[in-house]
């Protein structure tokens, strides 16, 4: 084993045969943390973001955040319900993609791809990014190098998904787990205290809060609606990967599609408890989380809280608050949360190959996309999310803040329309069903579909008018760049494919063969050249060499003439000193004089063992190789010839080595 295949096997693991494919499909207790760590991790910034953009408005706009929070709650409620009804009607894995294509046609199913696409992309970057900053608060060390931390975080993210999916999930269940753990023990202890009547104040709560310019003379009127609407679109964030599910039915063990819809209850039930818990008792604690701290938070004296004062997220004034007599609880809450916002990311890594698999398969995207790797992967589909995220990050300097205007556009996209094209698939199949039972459960199936629509519609529309200038301009501008990319790709494919489909003339044979060897020197590359263009049979046969020194060229006609070849040998005069072009001219013109004959050109290859050599050799044959690929009628035939530096790496590569366990009994090879 090379140096190289060994760092790979250390990064991903032993080789899986395509039939162990079974091996890697996943239980509902690893699935949860799998596919669920986005939706799940939402809740850790999803309030951040409510209080930040109400605190505009004042402290008077913060009596609607658990308001808010509800509105959102229903919303995923009935998204997930909507979903739970994908992954019976359409298991094989493409989701919101293949609901849009079935029901909608291709249009609407590349827009969903596109969608999908660019929202799994910025999963990763927000979700990383989030989780550094957070790291950033408690490690002054990573101050001013997010950025490269977030990047790197990528990368280990990217290696352990090569793994596999089933191993990555069993290495991200323990810290997801304790993550939910911590949210919902912070709940139910800050209920138990409110209820016992010492539950108490954040620290934030001595201050009142500067509301902006617009508000300053109350909060009312059409900019209280649209401040109101802009938070709603904001919190909604915590919808952000529940159609991962949908994307990965093919992953679960089976029974797939009620083992996929069992995890989608499982995700809403834990999505809405943690949200609401967090929003309901910020309340209750009169937390203060604004945009700018410094300026906005007043305090009792009627001056500002100024640039000393440290502002914690939403869940880390709530757990400093309640856990002030025992801190321990405090850091595990902190660092809970800090590890699933990175690990977010990995629904992301789990969504996207498989979506990419399913679009290339559909000839959408590049074929390599469909290909498994060695863990049974789509390792090229992870690899590219891996540096799209990392561009990203680095454009926008891993600041959340900037990041979080993009999202959540392209997922409210493909929740519309596959809302729709549900409708569409119970309207069809309502036609032709004539059980009363069966029709009567599609009917409420199209019900809770059209109540996805109307309030996923809702939200598009609010999340558009608020955050189209703010930075969903450019989101949306990727999402056309890439359905127009992917049309492209679909156009290229389709040509391919007609051009290569047989008709009549691929069933004629040629009415000749004329075969070329070409020759430099005369030695024994050209000899097996010649001796494997005789023995082809070709219908005329000749050697060709170019003239660059006539000494040369006559000492090479003179030893041909001794050795008493039987194939002709033509000179090519080159008074430029160009080997390919005079080539090129006498295939050409021999094209020309007899259309429908087929050309062979013969050329003598060396086969060297180690890289360098290859760049001392072959260089003109490449050249050659590929300006005559290019010529109708003509064929190349590369013929090699093993230098002992290649025997050598043959043996090498033959030598026998020990497999798994022959170690153990005593065999090392030879």
């Amino acid at each position: 084993m090379g140096i190289t295949e060994a760092a790979k096997r250390a990064l991903v693991g032993r080789k899986l045969r395509s039939t162990q494919l079974g091996e890697t499909l996943l239980p509902k207790r690893i699935a949860l943390p799998v596919f669920a760590s986005d939706a799940l991790s939402s809740v850790a910034y999803a309030p951040d973001e409510i209080f930040l953009t109400l605190s505009l408005g004042g402290l008077s706009a913060y009596a609607f955040n658990w308001k808010i929070g509800l509105a959102v709650a229903l919303v995923l409620a009935i998204v997930v319900a909507s979903y739970r009804q994908n992954v019976h009607a359409y298991p094989s894995g493409g989701g919101d993609y293949e609901v849009a294509t079935v029901n909608l046609g291709p249009t609407a199913g590349l827009t969903v791809g596109s969608a999908l696409l660019v929202d799994y992309v910025l999963t990763v970057a927000v979700s990383i990014s989030s989780g550094v900053q957070n790291a950033a608060s408690a490690i002054p060390a990573l101050d001013g190098h997010e950025a490269t931390t977030a990047s790197i975080l990528v990368i280990v993210l990217m290696a352990m998904n090569l793994r596999g999916t089933k191993e990555s999930g069993r290495a991200f269940a323990v810290p997801t787990y304790l993550f939910m753990i911590s949210i919902i023990m912070m709940g139910i202890w800050g209920y138990s205290r409110y209820l016992s009547g010492n539950l108490p104040h954040v620290a934030s709560a001595k201050y009142t809060i500067e509301p902006s310019a617009q508000f300053a003379n109350g909060f009312t009127g059409v900019a209280m609606v649209f401040l109101l609407a802009r938070a709603f679109s904001s919190g909604c964030a915590a919808l952000t990967g529940v159609e991962a599910i949908s994307n990965g039915v093919p992953a679960f063990q089976k029974p797939k599609s009620k083992n996929a819809a069992t995890t989608l209850f499982l995700l809403g039930s834990l999505a809405i408890t943690m949200l609401m818990s967090i929003l309901v008792l910020a309340d209750l604690m009169k937390l203060r989380y604004v945009q700018n701290p410094a300026k906005q938070l007043i305090g009792a004296n009627g001056k500002p809280a100024g640039s000393g004062y440290d502002q914690d997220t939403v869940i880390g004034q709530l757990a400093k608050a309640l856990y002030s007599d025992f801190t321990p609880l405090f850091y595990f809450t902190i660092a809970c949360t800090g590890i699933i916002l990175v690990l977010a990311a990995n629904t992301a890594f789990n969504g996207f190959p498989v979506l990419g698999s399913i679009l290339a398969r559909d000839g959408y995207l590049p074929r390599q996309l469909d290909t498994r790797g060695d863990r049974l992967t789509f390792s090229n589909g992870i690899i590219v999310l891996a540096l799209a995220a990392i561009v990203l990050i680095q454009a926008f300097d891993a600041e959340v803040t900037k990041l979080i205007q993009l999202y959540i556009v392209g997922v409210f996209v493909s929740f519309n329309l596959s809302q729709l094209g549900m409708i569409r698939h119970w309207t069809r199949h309502l036609k032709t069903e004539t059980d009363p039972a069966v029709r009567s459960k599609m009917m409420r199936s199209r019900v809770v579909n059209s109540i996805g629509l109307g309030m996923t519609a809702t939200v598009l529309v609010i999340v558009l008018i608020t955050k189209f200038l703010a930075g969903a301009w450019i989101a949306i501008a990727a999402m056309i760049g890439i359905f127009m990319l992917m049309r492209a790709i679909g156009r290229h494919y389709a040509r391919v494919s007609s051009e290569l489909a047989i008709d009549d003339s691929d069933v004629m044979l040629p009415s000749r063969v004329h075969a070329i060897v070409l020759v430099s020197k005369l030695h024994k590359p050209t000899m097996r050249a010649l001796a494997y263009a005789r023995v082809s049979r070709p219908n005329t046969i000749e050697a060709l060499t170019v003239e660059f020194d006539p000494a040369e060229t006559e000492k090479l006609m003179k030893r041909w003439e001794e050795l008493e070849i039987p194939v002709p040998l033509k000179v090519v005069n080159s008074p430029y000193r160009e080997l390919v072009r005079p080539v090129l001219r006498y295939v050409k013109e021999l094209r020309k004089s007899s259309p429908r004959d087929i050309i062979t050109v013969y050329i003598p290859e060396y086969v060297v063992g180690r890289w360098w050599e290859q760049l001392l050799h072959n260089q003109t044959a490449l050249r050659l190789k590929g300006r005559l690929l290019f010529m109708p009628g003509v064929m190349v035939t590369s013929v090699p010839y093993q230098l002992d530096s290649a025997g050598r790496a043959k043996q090498r590569l033959a030598k026998q080595r020990p497999a798994p366990g022959d170690v153990r009994r005593g065999f090392r090879g030879r």
